[in-house]
């Protein structure tokens, strides 16, 4: 067996929330936004379709020809805007497979992929792909299965809704909830079961407590959650690596510097997402064949 098909990583292209923000007070953590790869197995899934995507897809250009699953947390535009500069959609011989859960408003994730590239938007529509793209709707609460490897998902508390995402392969998990925001009163259920004794725990993190609870310009509604309340979650769910992720655009290299050490503080464990960090999920023994959920194959 090959080294890349014995192996679980995890790529992070894009780590930044809201609005890209490149320039000189973001070049240590990065300014694209959401965009995480992981390779398994020698498959590639990737987490979300921000700017990052496209950086991504550059570096995918000499690889060719490329087969990838990619998943969606939900349609707000700093998780979709850079699937129209995704070169390897382009590209016939190449091969996506798109999941996304349905919206509120009944639309599906090809649907808002297409509407995004439409005109006066977009200057060339969703058709113009010439790779084979496949789309699938995600019942958040069934697992996927991609041969042995398992990708559990759950809803998760954010307006418009979105969908976390823990990837299980012998042994090994690592998981990514973004775009959510925790509760006054209580530590989230889907969160926690979710992140359960994970390897690698990707959180969203895009707010410190002060700025969530300002008493000025609170964050209380906006969909998102804070570092301290990821460490609350890595604790209770007994994960061992966690990634601090979704920085706010207004955070720059120092105050994300500030972050990193207090959490560690906090939580030995505690890392800050950067762009072109590689983590590596540990694996031992195959994935067990009971699953607590129903799921469906691709």
């Amino acid at each position: 067996m090959s080294r890349i098909e014995n192996q679980f990583t995890v790529h992070f292209w894009g780590v930044r929330g809201s609005i890209p923000c490149p320039g000189p007070n973001t070049v240590h953590y990065g300014g694209n936004t959401p965009c995480v790869e992981m390779q398994v197995d020698g498959k590639r899934l990737i987490f979300d379709g921000g700017t990052g995507l496209h950086v991504l897809g550059q570096s995918l250009l000499p690889k060719m020809p490329i087969e990838a699953h990619i998943f969606f947390t939900h349609s707000h535009w700093d998780h979709m805007q850079g699937f129209p500069f995704f070169t390897p959609g382009f590209v016939k011989g190449n091969t996506f497979h798109i999941y996304g859960a349905i919206a509120p408003d009944g639309s599906t994730v090809e649907q808002r992929l297409n509407d995004q590239m439409l005109h006066p938007n977009f200057p060339v529509p969703l058709q113009i792909m010439q790779a084979n793209l496949d789309f699938y709707d995600v019942i958040p609460g069934q697992a996927i299965r991609i041969d042995d490897i398992t990708v559990e998902t759950a809803p998760l508390n954010h307006p418009g809704e979105a969908v976390g995402y823990r990837v299980n392969w012998r042994g090994g998990a690592a998981v990514y909830i973004t775009d959510t925001e925790h509760f006054a009163d209580r530590l989230d259920e889907n969160v926690l079961w979710l992140a359960r004794d994970a390897d690698i725990l990707i959180y969203d993190s895009t707010y410190t407590d002060e700025e969530y609870h300002s008493p000025t310009n609170p964050k209380i509604g906006w969909g998102h959650s804070t570092w301290q309340e990821a460490v609350k979650v890595a604790k209770a769910a007994n994960v061992k690596t966690l990634v601090i992720f979704h920085h706010d655009p207004a955070h720059n290299d120092e105050f994300l510097d500030r972050v990193g050490e207090e959490a560690r503080r906090k939580f030995s464990g505690a890392v800050m997402a950067r762009e072109g960090m590689v983590l590596q999920v540990p694996v031992s023994v195959p994935l067990s064949e009971s699953f607590p959920i129903s799921k469906f194959s691709v």
